[in-house]
């Protein structure tokens, strides 16, 4: 479980997190919507080691893992599929994926993750030995996260992934979210397509301004009145 308390975060003299505590039970799927500018990715980016937090806790399996190293969380399970994709553009398909298993050792395991990646994503196989700068949108997403499952994860973070993408290509890339949390990895979930993600979310927060306003499950909270006008474009009657 990752277990997130009071957590603290600043830009210069900005606060980016004023308290933040959420948690993210092992095997479900857990979202946080909100407007831009909320604090979202600053978040996932605390909890990778990517910024430094003030003050707070973040635990995860039972270890304090905040202001660790990059690479010392990532050793324990946590992977991140960031904003804007951020694939190795000169790169092919296929070394881009191999980066994503770079803290590995275990070389059989490692071929039959990259069977699951191609087995989840076709269109990758097809396209293994193309540079992923090539690729559509929709492509180099499947590749981020192909990515990031080549480290095999315990818990895989999201960063936005139907950000500039067509609906058709979003509705295949939560297929896979669902279809990569039944095979047992763990899901943190940020997304501005609220209506998505509610949908596919066991559990949901809502933050604004830095801290977190409503909690629920995701279905409870898309019947939440406030989140409909806020965050699914429905006004009240």
């Amino acid at each position: 479980m990752l277990k997130i308390n009071d957590l603290h975060v600043s830009y210069g003299g900005i606060k980016a997190l004023r308290g933040v505590s959420l948690e993210v039970p092992d095997g479900k799927i857990v979202t946080l919507i909100g407007a831009n500018g909320a604090g979202k990715s600053t978040l996932l980016r605390t909890i990778s080691g990517l910024v430094k937090a003030e003050a707070g806790s973040i635990n995860f399996d039972g270890t304090e893992i905040m202001n660790k190293s990059i690479a010392s969380i990532c050793e324990k399970g946590i992977a991140l599929v960031p904003e804007g994709r951020r694939v190795f553009a000169n790169l092919t398909v296929e070394e881009n994926l191999r980066i994503g298993a770079y803290l590995r050792k275990d070389k059989e395991e490692i071929k039959k993750d990259y069977d699951w990646v191609y087995e989840l994503f076709p269109r990758l196989k097809e396209r293994s030995w193309q540079l992923a700068g090539t690729l559509s949108g929709g492509e180099q997403q499947m590749l981020a996260v192909g990515r990031a499952l080549m480290s095999r994860p315990k818990i895989m973070m999201m960063d936005e992934p139907s950000l500039g993408l067509a609906p058709l290509i979003v509705h295949q890339i939560f297929d896979i979210i669902q279809e990569i949390n039944k095979a047992g990895v763990t899901i943190l979930l940020i997304e501005q397509n609220a209506n998505m993600a509610l949908n596919v979310a066991d559990d949901a927060y809502v933050l604004e301004t830095g801290a977190i306003v409503l909690h629920g499950p995701g279905k409870e909270l898309l019947e939440n009145e406030v989140v409909k006008e806020a965050y699914l474009g429905k006004k009240k009657n």
